[in-house]
């Protein structure tokens, strides 16, 4: 990981040929009707449930059967790089995180979207999912569900602080009112892919990026932390971080750990994805948690940098890729279109708790009777960045992770440049990470 990233596609068929490639064929049935593998990454069984029904549908057309990817989006990462790199035909299908498309895209590991099929499969796409989607300002992906962060609160926490949470609030406000009533920010301070998504979305809500220019090669490629955004962004971690409002705890914080600190006594505010919304409900109901919690708990949007700047909450989610050397990518975009209709979205959201990116699939009114929240979250989706765009995304992210840790020792005068350098210094070959 130490060398420049340009020459990753060498590298990696260099590792897949070690490997023995690891190569898997895709085989048709009796009757011989194609078969579309399906990467899927975990969830509840919902990508499961859609391979049946798109397959039911497609009336023989073809049937997809699904291939379950490692459980951490790193590793899902790895795996699909290697089996791409070695030209894997058994790729008709990927669910692919947004932060990672631009290192499959590049080397053109990706077949083609046709024109006819982006049309019809992104024409009310909310605009975050939409950019997360893209390379090079080209459609490589096509986009099935999104996520967010918004603002989790207690109610009796903002109202014993004064604040008005139908508008809009900053960080440094989320910061004053957990001081003073010594409670805990629910952040996610631990070292992971977790600290780069808050990075990115503290610059992003300030209209800054990270990336100068995000095409760029690794010898031009430049960051922006050494700025008035960035040290603005590490003032907010470091304060967090220096002044315990996270709790002693805070190196082990991740999405879940967060959750469960922000569902105690001491929990005041939260920055989190929708999951835990079901997740808190379902332990208040088994008995784990007070009862009240939930009625305790509200909604807003994600807090701003600054008063008179809209945030810029974080994007994740999904998004569907077909493998350059698919022995059938037409009908591999036919099955996508099946997959990523808006009622499947809708269906998929109630039962696997992962939000759509299509704004259509939010009118259905029950994702509003199981998520009350859900014009919060499609508000964020369209407002959301997301996170650097390139194909040495994965050196970025794993420099901001080192340096931005342990938050204690984040410093506004000296972690940004710091960072900035590493970074150069990992991109050039002259660091290892």
């Amino acid at each position: 990981m130490g060398r420049p990233a340009r020459g990753r596609a060498t590298r990696l068929i260099a590792a897949a040929a070690a490997a023995g490639a690891l190569l898997l064929t895709s085989c048709g049935n009796a009757d011989e009707t194609p078969v579309l593998t399906w990467y899927i990454n975990p969830d509840d069984g919902g990508q499961q449930a859609l391979a049946q029904k798109c397959t039911e549908e497609a009336d023989g057309a073809y049937r997809i059967q699904t291939s379950l990817l490692p459980n951490d989006a790193p590793a899902q990462r790895e795996q699909l790089a290697r089996r791409l790199a070695a030209g894997d035909s058994s790729l008709d299908i990927m669910s692919i995180d947004p932060p990672f498309i631009p290192e499959l895209a590049e080397p053109e590991f990706l077949a083609p979207v046709p024109e006819d099929v982006a049309e019809r499969t992104t024409e009310d796409t909310l605009e975050g999912a939409l950019a997360g989607a893209m390379w090079n300002d080209e459609l490589v992906t096509i986009p099935f569900w999104a996520n967010t962060q918004i603002l989790w609160y207690r109610k009796s926490v903002a109202e014993e602080a004064g604040l008005d949470m139908d508008e809009p609030v900053t960080w440094d406000q989320l910061i004053e009112a957990a001081d003073e009533q010594e409670k805990y920010l629910s952040i996610q301070g631990t070292r992971a892919e977790s600290m780069t998504v808050w990075v990115n979305a503290l610059m992003e809500s300030q209209g800054e990026s990270i990336l100068v220019d995000p095409s760029a090669g690794a010898e031009e490629l430049e960051t922006a932390l050494d700025s008035d955004a960035g040290r603005k962004t590490a003032e907010i971690i470091g304060t967090i971080g220096q002044e315990g409002l996270a709790g002693p705890g805070v190196a082990s914080l991740d999405e879940n750990q967060s959750m469960l600190m922000f569902q105690r006594d001491n929990g005041s505010f939260m920055v989190n994805w929708p999951f835990v919304w079901a997740a808190t409900n379902a332990a208040a109901e088994e008995g784990s948690i007070d009862a009240e919690i939930p009625e305790d708990m509200g909604w807003a949007e994600y807090p701003r940098v600054d008063a008179d700047t809209p945030a810029a909450p974080p994007l994740g989610g999904i998004n569907l890729g077909v493998g350059a050397q698919s022995e059938h990518p037409d009908l591999a975009y036919q099955a996508i279109e099946c997959i990523v209709r808006p009622e499947n979205q809708t269906e998929y959201f109630v039962t696997n708790g992962n939000p759509p990116s299509s704004a259509s699939a939010f009118d259905d009114p029950s994702i509003e009777e199981d998520y009350p929240m859900a014009d919060t979250i499609r508000e964020a989706l369209d407002n959301a960045a997301p996170r650097p765009q390139t194909p040495f995304y994965n050196e970025i992210s794993e420099s901001i992770q080192d340096q931005f840790t342990p938050v204690s020792t984040v410093d506004p005068e000296t972690t940004p440049a710091q960072t900035d350098a590493y970074i150069t210094e990992v991109l050039r070959g002259e660091r290892l990470l």
